[in-house]
């Protein structure tokens, strides 16, 4: 077969959509940083009906990868040009698809090879905004105290480096900086990860890094540059070779790097850009007057009982999501996580029935069409865990209320930072604070450390492990939660990861 580009788009099976627009009128007026598989199924899929539906031209995507070439050197033989395929399964089983090109990815470039290039594109005059996915981690922060690591080797060795920056943070702020001194406008910047209040937190961590670089360079970021907040939710697997393959038959060209996603997608942005922007409201987008309350449904609800599945599934050797799905308890526990003790203490959401979201979004995780992998959730459980689990916690134990089900969630993370599952299978646990918080815990329970010889081996290595301020701050100093941890920890380790779900929702009959 021919491979994906835009002289073959007239070669395409006849069922599969394409740029309605012509691409080569498309200007580059958003920048991404971070260009995996999610913002191509995400923001650029929106992007693309606003295109279609407006005419306007002037928001084409330039992508940035920030570590590796793979993507670049599978799309520029295609132009940019991907296949999107919307999958599920209809209410009796059967898998359905809905496949789609993607046009408005003009290129993508490579940070590390030449990053004074990406500095220029973002001060380019046709750059209105710049948008990140680039993970919790990328973002070269402390996840309890939510500050720039000035230590991190990345941020330390672009404060040094000014012309060849390599973190993110880095990257923007030399390019608003060139900006500034070409006499360009200010413009907005974008986060689309998920993390609480994730604008805020990228202003915070940009001025932090341009106070350092040159107050006056803060001063013009703080007063005419923009950071909304914003929500963005659809479930985005890891693409496969398989399907490389099946997607390429579909389309009759070969594509070297599609995107497979669900066909569920929420985008809540605050609507405070420094220049333009597109009308992402005509491909499903919101724009809102504050992100917030968005936020927190999502990452409270969707996320909270993703990790939770992904770290006991995983755990217990189950890959897949909709195959955690059917262990049995798992639905009762998630549901009953969110009802009993994340939704009273979030409070009344305006426009949201949170008993409906939560069991919409258990639907969601039922999809086989996607077969995601429950590792893949899982890593950076450092970077997750604060915001998803942590902050429901901390507002119950105010409270006095008790924490059996999102304890077992942190319970789970810890068994799943072990490295072997119940069924002896080892794997790699990828977070970028494991080696640091294991080196604690062997410090902490070490002779003269700070937990207790008093406590039992498994009570010590819990109390260990929860002292680790990075990621949980001063919770360590709370006994309920110190136990309730303690205690789903055991049960864990006694009776494995099904009894424990039957355990804690009482054994009764799962409902589905």
């Amino acid at each position: 077969m021919q491979r994906l580009a835009p002289q073959h788009l007239h070669a395409l099976s006849v069922d599969v959509g394409r740029p309605a627009y012509d691409r080569t009128a498309l200007q580059a007026g958003i920048v991404h940083l971070g260009i995996g598989a999610f913002v191509r199924g995400h923001l650029a899929a929106v992007n693309e009906d606003a295109i279609e539906a407006t005419g306007d031209m002037r928001f084409g995507i330039v992508g940035v990868s920030l570590r590796s070439a793979d993507t670049r050197d599978a799309l520029k033989p295609q132009a940019g040009l991907y296949a999107l395929a919307l999958r599920d399964a209809t209410p009796d089983g059967h898998a359905r698809e809905l496949v789609r090109v993607i046009g408005n990815l003009l290129r993508v470039m490579v940070a590390p090879e030449h990053p004074e290039a990406v500095v220029e594109r973002i001060a380019h005059e046709h750059t209105r905004i710049v948008s990140l996915t680039i993970t919790e981690k990328g973002y070269c922060h402390d996840p309890a105290s939510r500050v720039l690591l000035f230590e991190h080797p990345d941020i330390a060795h672009d404060l040094a480096n000014a012309g060849r920056p390599r973190s993110a943070i880095g990257l923007l702020v030399r390019g608003l900086e060139c900006r500034r001194l070409q006499g360009r406008g200010p413009l907005t910047s974008m986060s689309l990860d998920n993390l609480a209040s994730n604008g805020d937190l990228l202003c915070g961590l940009v001025l932090e890094f341009a106070a350092r670089v040159n107050a006056d360079l803060a001063g013009w970021i703080a007063s005419g540059c923009t950071f909304p907040n914003s929500m963005v939710d659809r479930i985005v697997p890891r693409t496969t070779a398989h399907d490389i393959d099946t997607l390429s038959n579909r389309l009759g060209l070969v594509d070297a790097w599609p995107v497979v996603a669900e066909p569920a997608l929420e985008w809540a942005v605050e609507d405070r850009f420094a220049a333009d922007r597109p009308r992402w409201d005509m491909g499903g987008a919101q724009f809102v007057e504050s992100a917030r309350a968005f936020e927190r449904v999502k990452l409270r609800v969707v996320n909270a009982s993703h990790s939770a599945l992904a770290y006991l599934a995983a755990s217990a050797g189950v890959r897949t999501v909709d195959r955690a799905m059917a262990i049995p308890f798992m639905r009762s526990y998630l549901q009953r996580m969110v009802d009993e003790e994340i939704a009273p203490v979030m409070g009344p959401v305006r426009g949201v029935d949170l008993g409906a979201f939560s069991a919409r979004t258990l639907q969601r995780f039922d999809n086989p069409a996607l077969a995601h992998q429950t590792h893949q959730i899982a890593m950076d459980g450092s970077q997750k865990v604060p915001q998803r689990l942590l902050d429901s916690i901390r507002e119950r134990l105010a409270q006095s209320l008790p924490v059996p089900m999102l304890a077992l969630a942190v319970a789970g993370w810890l068994r799943y930072l072990e490295g072997v599952d119940e069924r002896g299978q080892k794997y790699e646990v990828n977070d970028p604070l494991a080696a640091a918080m294991a080196q604690h815990q062997t410090q902490a329970e070490g002779s003269g450390g700070l937990v207790s010889r008093a406590l039992d081996a498994p009570h010590r290595r819990v109390l260990a492990a929860l002292s680790f301020t990075p990621v949980f701050g001063n919770l360590a100093q709370s006994q309920a939660f110190v136990e309730a941890v303690h205690l789903q920890a055991s049960s864990l380790r006694n009776i494995g990861v099904l009894g424990t779900l039957a355990a804690v929702c009482g054994a009764g009959t799962e409902t589905r």
